[in-house]
């Protein structure tokens, strides 16, 4: 989207520009904080090419200052393009922060961040992001005494992506389908966090709302959070659209935004 060409004009991304606007979106991410035996915790859920800005403008607003761990769904620059900038913390917060990533996006990084993975390569008195890598299978794992549980799904045609659960709580950001053998593990789900794309149709990598509907009604969960849209979303409109489903057929279901905060059980 061109805000300058006058042939296009999606109101959206005027919305956007405006601050505080519910439209003005950055890269999916969030964040479980919660107590442990140990303490407070906070855990991320990938870190993309601007998390850096998300972090700017709600780690303060809610006082969040350590990442105890950072949990990886996938290897695209949206969901680990920022691994870079956790630098801030390892430099200046805490020595360094842990990473869960499955093996075959680990195999990306080695490429994309090979200077993260192995800092040997690094000159003398440089400051890179001191991490530790943590590779994880897909079955259920514990990072700061938090079970967390892999949702295995397609992200397109033979790319494997990862929700996640923790609780009751379920986070797929991107797919494109859900394998049966995944449904199982959604069972009894209360809060779901569920990509979609756009308001007409899925693509072949995301779902769009009328696809994440389907999935929604034979989830059932008892509420449904909507996340990663793009610029024909209308948070307005498309949320008055979900309040009539509610009406109509009862389903909680509803876009988030950047800084919605939820309470949860986990």
């Amino acid at each position: 989207m061109d805000l300058n060409n006058p042939q296009e004009h999606f109101m959206v991304c005027f919305k956007a520009a405006e601050p505080g606007n519910k439209n003005r979106r950055l890269n999916t991410s969030i964040l479980v904080r919660y107590v442990g035996p140990s303490g407070n915790r906070n855990i991320l859920i990938d870190v993309g090419k601007f998390f850096y800005h998300s972090a700017l403008r709600w780690f303060p607003a809610f006082e969040i200052r350590t990442i105890d761990a950072v949990i990886i769904t996938h290897s695209h620059a949206d969901a680990i393009g920022g691994l870079d900038d956790l630098r801030d913390w390892t430099n200046n917060v805490q020595p360094s922060v842990p990473i869960y990533v499955a093996q075959r996006d680990f195999e990306v990084m080695q490429k994309t961040h090979y200077y993260l993975v192995d800092t040997s390569v690094i000159l003398p008195g440089a400051a890179v992001s001191e991490l530790q890598f943590n590779i994880i299978p897909e079955e259920p794992f514990v990072v700061n005494d938090l079970k967390v549980t892999p949702l295995p799904v397609w992200h397109g045609r033979g790319y494997r992506s990862l929700g996640f659960r923790f609780g009751n709580v379920c986070y797929i950001s991107d797919v494109s389908e859900i394998p049966e053998e995944t449904y199982p593990l959604l069972k009894d789900c209360e809060v779901l966090i569920l990509d979609a794309l756009r308001p007409d149709r899925s693509s072949s990598t995301h779902f769009g709302l009328p696809r994440a509907l389907e999935e929604v009604r034979k989830i059932q969960p008892k509420r449904t959070l909507f996340t990663g849209m793009m610029h024909l979303m209308d948070h307005e409109e498309v949320n008055g659209y979900l309040l009539k489903l509610k009406e109509t057929e009862g389903l909680d279901a509803q876009l988030s935004y950047d800084g919605l905060r939820i309470p949860v059980t986990l």
